[in-house]
């Protein structure tokens, strides 16, 4: 049996069980190929019963349209989401672990967090630009308002915070209000 074969295997037995355990990974980028598992997967285990799912989040953010679908269809499902935060939760990232309700969101004791307002690579005629320049100016309204909503902090406060990286400690993100608990064992969860 070729390496790829046991590869495969491997990765059905994971998948499987993590089915069962209705747990998802988010670790790495975030792109439009992991909107769309990650999505799959909160719509398998939706069918499957209402029983909560948890998602693990270990990401430096990424395609800020592909964490705007992700946390969508988080509030859109019916089970509850629970997320813990491991390592760093960065950037569109935060968009996602956002979308679980504040009861609903854990930290390991040595995860951080970050907001800051989102980038682009403008490129073309000015006009493009000008086009482009106005919607990273909107997108940024609109996911300041997020995490205002989502945290309790004032708008302009979360404005003025995301001007530049804003590095979150757990217990500063529990003040913040981007996490509501730190746990250290998986029986904290529920």
């Amino acid at each position: 049996m070729s390496n790829l074969d046991n590869n495969a295997k491997e990765f059905d037995l994971y998948s499987s069980v993590l089915l069962e355990a209705r747990s998802i990974f988010i670790f790495g980028e975030i792109s439009q190929k992991m909107a769309l598992e990650v999505c799959r997967q909160l719509l398998v285990m939706q069918q499957k019963g209402d029983d909560p799912i948890t998602i693990y989040i270990n990401s430096q953010g990424g395609h800020v349209e592909a964490g705007d679908t992700i946390h969508d269809m988080i509030r859109f499902i019916k089970p509850v989401v629970r997320i813990v935060g491991t390592g760093w939760v960065a950037s569109a990232g935060i968009t996602i672990y956002l979308a679980a309700e504040k009861e609903n969101r854990y930290s390991l004791p040595n995860s951080r967090y970050m907001i800051h307002q989102p980038s682009g690579g403008m490129h073309g005629t000015s006009l493009d630009v000008a086009i482009e320049m106005n919607e990273i100016v909107k997108m940024r309204e609109r996911i300041n308002r997020l995490i205002s909503d989502r945290t309790g902090q004032s708008y302009e406060k979360v404005s003025a915070d995301t001007d530049r990286n804003f590095w979150l400690g757990p217990e500063e993100a529990i003040e913040y209000g981007i996490v509501g608990k730190i746990i250290d064992n998986i029986g904290q969860c529920k």
